[in-house]
């Protein structure tokens, strides 16, 4: 069908029949085959080598051509040639990959037995077995897995950058499979299912076994990329394959990058051609008045070919003989040399050691090599948050305990080795890698405290935690989100370990005692409660209620006696919350027996509500979650990278803006923008676009504006003139003060459906930083194509995971984040490495440099050509406009290949106008590329007005030198050889004199090429007008003892060195005027800051203390809580429990039988005939139809209920899970 996928398992001739691709990805372009007409085709596409194609068909035709065709198709021949060689390593690295990935085995079931096969031989419908910690091979229905309920735990940091693990669940009827082969092998479920698409949280499909119909959603696909953990086997069918996995189809095809300076230098070629039509057409009109005036009486000296009929005819010929002679104004060799250019500063990121990072042996690579300059010229950069800015790692270490604060401040985390550090060693079971450096909460345990103990039962019970105790006493707990982990981690090693769980129990080591809690309820999280709790009884028989939530949330459900303490906590919070720290508060409350019975009900009642479910359930929770007494607060460091504030300050200051776009929630992404500088404590303001409907974001959009630049909402603004014209073009506008803007992404979506983008845009531009939170991966991207359609900046995004690859697809350059969060933001990026503090070397140093060296290669290769080529066209007034060239043929042959290339190459490789640590202290010479200073069309054609004026000083100086003169020995040396070779030599000098004063950083190798090339262009001069060659090859070398005879001659050298003053006097002149009259910013550093500079590089500064500055009118609550909704019903249905081991099971029977010798509650409600509650579903509405009975437990709540049972549905509809 168009709309859907049909399959079935085990049916390889159905599925080949709908021409399924298989399971091999390719993303190579060429093979043996195709390689050299493809990548021909592709290079001449370029206008450039096009145009000297056509050079080298009109050189062979006699009757235009004066040059021999060789001094054309040699540089076309080396370029093709070096271009298709760096196109094969290319595509043979990416051949290697594929090769790798393709060639991976799998175990595949094939007639009833499992046998190993490779990755590229899957097809659709093939049933696979995957092991623990195995990469999943394709997209996969799963069918069963070694867990208890078919549940399957994956991590998908290759997709999301997370590393917390997801739960996928199969079907009850395929769980029913296992790992029996048998029933596997006869299994023949056919599945209709969406299109491939590249939703990775979207998938819908039916599938159709033994007459029924199952509902599947994205919560039973494992996805290509993800990998199986804590799950020792699991079964799957296979759905989509190769380039229709979710994985590939959100990698995309490549997309080609072009730079601003490509684009520029495809207009400025088109100018050139412009240029070169206009001067051939001034000569063919000279030739032909010539020719009419002179030439047609001087035929008997001059007679006329016999294809020239006319001085029209003639002239048209010229015309074309010049387009042949001119043709070196536009240079062969410019593409070439712009790709080794970034190639050579592509290895020097490579080779950087200060971008290598030890701890993984991970370097930065620039995966493409057509982007270097635009590092330099970067005024907005997109960042993810999770693993990009923070490495997803949570830490303890700070808290507040009935109005008192443990934990080391993070000021002194700097003099870190001054404190002791905690010794958990009374601990058995604690974990050796946690931290705390503070003795007292130690011994506030050990002493007993009341509160400090129930503190850490708190967050030991009221969490979603699995345990997993493969050997004894060593635990590893898998945590929903890392917040979770790290609290549970805290409490264990403060004495309160959390041992194992079951639907109903909770299994404690408090400070060496083993302790059962019976679970009785989870009042689960949500978005909306911001909280979750539990409800335990305790083996004390004591009924207690745990809750943890947002401070905002907690404070208003506190019980009155709390209030003096509730000061002291927020006191705390926003201590904890300057500090950059997540912060969450803990409460609890004892519950009377009759109370909870009579509760238990309402929770019953509404659960299995019909109509409004959700909104009752909330009312029953907020009828036991009241009265709490508080416990205190957590402070939780979601750890930055490496120096990410230093570098986004550094960045800043470099006019360079950041934005960060992530699909975390509010709280947490404003709180990770103050801890890293994007926002600061001192700003004027943060606005927070939050409407969901067009008035409401428009007018928040207006106020923000209005309180930036209140000018800017007039219609006389010229920001407002400007914009309705085409193409519309945000420019840049300076608010008064430094403010902040939040979105998040419904108003996003909101804004950008509603066609309020220019308002949008208008607003976060002028913002110091933009936070775009619960962003989707196409929200990303379209945030980044926003800026670059109404901006005329060069956009940078940096991301680690599947879900920011469109992101980076979408900016001018991409950066991957290398390292733990999977690899395939790397391997979509133009650019990776393993820290973001990188960035600023990356633009900084690199960017800048390269950025820097282009340019200047730019201006003198256009400058060397213009002078080269125009000494003809002034020649042409001389020759009767006849077609006769100024140069030997070898000489214009060997001009741009051998005797400039080395010279500007050096140049383009090697120089730097400041060192590394220049640019790094001083972030404000970037402004230059930002604002394109170092080359445009100004630049352009300074360089052709140079050109113009340095080819007439080369062409008129050698005539006049040697107009009438002789030599020493009487002899007359004003003929045509001689003057050309007084010319070229000229030329030589020139260009090499104006390259060494172009030259800002010397080395070794910067003289070896410079000074060589023109020595080699001596050594070659001598070989090539020396006797035996030419009297070897008559009629290739001609210039026969021109070089012996001419270069004796004083007159001809110093009409060299005249010729080389001449043209060297403006360039001096202009370096030494430019500083004074108009400087840029590189000048100014030079001239003030020269001492600074010196002292910074002995003695480096570290980075200044800023001081927080508390703003409780903006306290930032960024609450630790990622959990998914209703993950707490999933345990209290008894889906989490695990199948464990022998020592396991011991020790939860022996859990149990402690259990036996307390009081057992009972629920009020023992037994109720209730339709509807749905075996595979958790949470859900119930739906009718024909109910078969199957004693089930209601989520939620924890114990069994009789008498209440399950249904399978017939017909389509209902819930996640069902049978339809």
């Amino acid at each position: 069908s168009e709309n859907e996928r049909l399959l079935q398992a085990n049916n390889r001739e159905l599925t080949s029949s709908f021409g399924y691709p298989d399971n091999a990805i390719k993303t190579s372009k060429y093979n043996a085959l195709n390689f050299l007409p493809m990548n021909l085709f592709e290079q001449f596409r370029k206008l450039a080598n096009a145009y000297f194609l056509v050079l080298v068909f009109l050189q062979m035709i006699p009757q235009i051509s004066s040059l021999a065709s060789y001094t054309t198709v040699i540089p076309l021949m080396v370029v093709l040639s070096i271009t298709a060689v760096k196109d094969a390593i290319d595509d043979l690295k990416r051949h290697q990959s594929d090769h790798q990935v393709n060639n991976r085995s799998v175990l595949l079931l094939v007639d009833g037995r499992m046998e190993e096969d490779k990755w590229m031989n899957v097809q659709v419908g093939d049933i696979i077995k995957l092991k623990n910690n195995e990469c999943v091979t394709a997209d996969i229905l799963l069918l069963s897995s070694s867990e208890s309920h078919g549940l399957a735990y994956v991590e998908t940091a290759e997709l999301d950058g997370e590393t917390n693990l997801k739960v996928k669940q199969a079907l009850s009827v395929t769980n029913d499979l296992e790992d029996n082969l048998e029933l596997l092998s006869t299994f023949d479920g056919e599945i209709k299912c969406d299109l491939p698409n590249n939703k990775l949280d979207r998938f819908t499909g039916i599938l159709t076994y033994k007459g029924q119909k199952y509902l599947l959603d994205h919560d039973k696909l494992l996805l290509r990329g993800c990998i199986l953990r804590n799950t020792d086997w699991c079964y799957g069918v296979v759905v989509y394959t190769g380039p229709d996995t979710k994985l590939m189809q959100n990698s995309g095809k490549a997309i080609f990058k072009r730079t601003q300076m490509d684009q520029l230098l495809n207009v400025l070629v088109l100018w050139i051609f412009l240029l070169l039509a206009i001067m051939c057409f001034i000569i063919a009109v000279g030739h032909g008045i010539w020719q009419s005036k002179i030439g047609y009486y001087f035929q008997i000296f001059l007679p006329w070919e016999n294809y020239v009929s006319s001085s029209v005819v003639s002239a048209t010929l010229i015309y074309w003989s010049y387009i042949i002679i001119l043709n070196t104004m536009v240079p062969i060799s410019l593409y070439i040399s712009v790709e080794i250019i970034r190639l050579g500063n592509s290895f020097y990121i490579n080779w950087d050691r200060k971008m290598f990072y030890a701890p993984k042996n991970t370097p930065a690579q620039a995966r493409t090599t057509t982007l270097n300059e635009e590092l330099g010229q970067v005024k907005y950069v997109f960042s993810d948050k999770t693993g990009t800015l923070t490495q997803n790692i949570m830490t303890f270490n700070r808290c507040s305990i009935n109005g008192k604060v443990y934990g080391m401040h993070n000021c002194h985390k700097r003099l870190i080795k001054k404190y002791k550090k905690v010794d958990f060693s009374y601990n058995k079971l604690a974990n050796p890698n946690f931290l705390f450096y503070d003795n007292t909460l130690v011994e506030a345990v050990k002493s007993g405290d009341k509160w400090v103990h129930l503190f850490f039962l708190s967050l030991s019970l009221c969490h979603t935690v699995m345990s997993e105790e493969k050997v004894e006493g060593e635990l590893v707990y898998q945590a929903q989100s890392p917040d979770e982990g790290a609290l549970v981690t805290a409490a264990r090693n403060f004495g309160f370990v959390f041992r194992a769980r079951t639907s109903d129990t909770i299994t404690m080591v408090e400070m060496g005692e083993t302790k059962v809690y019976q679970l009785l309820a989870i009042l689960d999280f949500s978005n909306v409660r911001k909280r979750m709790s539990v409800i335990v009884r305790t083996p004390e028989d004591q009924l207690l209620l745990f809750c943890k939530g947002a401070d905002t949330i907690i404070c208003e459900l506190l019980h009155s006696s709390c209030k003096d303490l509730t000061n002291v906590t927020m006191e705390h919070l926003d201590d904890f919350a300057t500090e950059g720290l997540r912060t969450l508060m803990v409460a609890y409350r004892e519950l009377d027996v009759t109370f909870f019975q009579a509760w238990r009900h309402k929770h019953s009642v509404a659960y299995l509500s019909l109509e409004d479910r959700e909104n009752k359930l909330s009312i029953v929770y907020e009828e036991i979650e009241k009265d709490l007494m508080l416990l205190g607060a957590t402070a939780i460091e979601d750890k930055l990278q490496d120096a990410v504030p230093e570098t986004i300050i550094t960045l800043s200051k470099a006019k360079i803006k950041i934005w960060v776009l992530t699909g975390d929630k509010q709280e947490t992404a404003v709180n990770i923008a103050y801890s890293c500088s994007i926002f600061e404590e001192d700003m004027d303001g943060v606005f927070m676009v939050q409407g969901n409907n067009y008035e409401t974001i428009c007018q928040e959009l207006r106020t923000a504006r209005a309180k930036m630049k209140p000018e800017s909402v007039l219609e006389s603004d010229p920001t407002n003139i400007c914009l309705p014209m085409k193409p519309k073009i945000v420019p840049d506008e300076v608010p008064k003060g430094r403010y902040g803007l939040v979105i998040n992404g419904y108003s996003l979506a909101c804004a950008l459906e509603e066609n309020l983008e220019l308002e949008l845009l208008q607003v976060a531009c002028m913002c110091k930083g933009v936070i775009c939170c619960r962003m989707t991966p196409l929200q990303k991207a379209q945030v980044v194509q926003l800026v670059k359609r109404y901006k005329k900046v060069v956009t940078l995004a940096i991301g680690d995971g599947a879900n920011d690859v469109s992101m980076i697809k979408a900016a001018h350059i991409g950066v991957g984040i290398s390292g733990l969060e999977g690899m395939q933001a790397m391997l979509n990026s133009d650019f990776s490495f393993s820290q973001f503090h990188y960035l600023q070397r990356l633009l900084l140093v690199h960017g800048r440099w390269t950025y820097n060296r282009m340019c200047k290669f730019l201006s003198f290769f256009f400058y060397k050509n213009f002078v080269f080529t125009l000494v003809h066209f002034w020649y042409a007034f001389y020759n009767g406009f006849s077609a006769q060239t100024v140069y030997d043929s070898w000489f214009i042959a060997c001009y741009n290949l051998i005797y400039t290339s080395l010279p500007v190459l050096g140049l383009s490789l090697f120089d730097q106008d400041v060192n590394e640590t220049w640019s790094l202290c001083f972030p404000e010479l970037y402004e230059a590329g930002q604002h394109n200073l170092s080359f445009n069309k100004k630049k352009f054609m300074d360089c052709v007005l140079h050109g113009i004026y340095s080819s007439f000083v080369l062409f008129f100086v050698p005539m006049w030198t040697i107009c009438s003169s002789e030599c020493s020995d009487g002899k007359d040396i004003s003929d045509f050889q001689t003057f050309s070779l007084i010319v070229q030599t000229s030329l030589m000098c020139v260009v090499t004199m104006q390259i060494a004063l172009k030259t800002t950083y010397w080395t070794v190798m910067s003289h070896l090429l410079i000074w060589g090339s023109l020595g080699f262009y001596f050594c070659m001069l001598f070989l090539l007008y020396s006797d035996g060659l030419c009297l070897m090859f008559p009629n290739i070398f001609q210039f026969l003892g021109v070089a012996r005879n001419s270069l004796s001659e004083t007159q001809l050298w110093l009409s060299v060195v005249l010729s080389t003053v001449l043209c060297v006097i403006p360039t001096v002149g202009y370096i030494f005027i430019k500083p004074l009259l108009f400087p840029v910013s590189v000048d100014k550093v030079g001239a003030r800051q020269l001492p600074r500079i010196r002292h910074c590089m002995k003695y480096p500064v570290p980075p200044p203390k800023r001081a927080r500055l508390k703003r409780p009118s903006f306290r930032r609550s960024a609450y630790a809580f990622s959990h998914q909704q209703g993950f707490g019903a999933i345990i209290t249905s008894g889906k989490m429990t695990k199948l464990r081991s022998k020592k396991k099971d011991k020790l939860l029977r022996k859990s149990h039988l402690m259990l036996v010798s307390h009081h057992r509650f009972q629920a009020s409600s023992q037994t109720s005939n209730v339709e509807g509650v749905e075996r595979d579903s958790v949470g859900l509405p119930p739906a009718r139809g024909r109910v078969s009975s199957c004693p089930a437990r209601l989520p939620g709540l924890s114990g069994s209920f009789q008498g209440v049972t399950c249904e399978a549905l017939v017909g389509r509809g209902g819930s996640r899970g069902e049978r339809a």
